[in-house]
């Protein structure tokens, strides 16, 4: 399966906004919420599209300096546990690289145990906790950290994903700009 990752524009919104709610139900971001998000000097937003240019997914991060911070991760329920995801990772973390970007944070719902399985899989690690940090119930988040994304450690670890992910047939094809 080829994955074209690009910039997300305001072109995209209509799909982003159906996955928003698909994956969100009615606490998910406002269309407003994105098209600020795209326009912010500190942010990179990329969809995931298929061959037919179909948006399967996005992910959303601020740059700070040396610090990437994740805000946003959904895929379509018709594409998860397809690789879109880790994909989209992937990219992120490429993004990051090339922006001399150091580490990279997150926080995640504690009951998401697929997204933490993500994460973990790319070397996230849980630091903390922010409590009653969601607002629809109260839930915790987990705060996670990758080390130094320059480490070998980090790098061995990106690598072998990468390739086990192009193994079982994933193709990423980047046409974004990385800002």
């Amino acid at each position: 399966m080829k994955i074209f990752i690009k910039n997300l524009s305001n072109a995209h919104l209509d799909e982003i906004m159906q996955i928003e709610a698909l994956s969100y139900g009615e606490h998910h971001w406002s269309r407003d919420s994105f098209v600020s998000e795209i326009k912010s000097p500190i942010s990179q937003y990329l969809c995931a599209l298929n061959e037919q240019g179909k948006t399967m997914g996005y992910m959303g991060m601020w740059k700070v300096i040396d610090e990437a911070h994740i805000t946003t991760l959904a895929i379509h329920p018709d594409y998860r546990n397809k690789g879109v995801a880790q994909a989209l990772v992937i990219s992120s973390v490429e993004n990051c690289l090339e922006a001399k970007i150091k580490y990279i944070t997150l926080e995640v719902r504690k009951s998401n145990n697929a997204a933490i399985s993500l994460y973990e899989k790319f070397g996230f690690k849980s630091l903390g906790v922010r409590k009653n940090y969601y607002q629809d119930n109260g839930e915790d988040a987990l705060i996670m950290w990758t080390e130094n994304i320059f480490h070998e450690n980090f790098q061995s670890l990106y690598n072998k994903n990468r390739k086990v992910l192009e193994d079982s047939g994933v193709e990423i094809i980047s046409e974004q700009t990385i800002s």
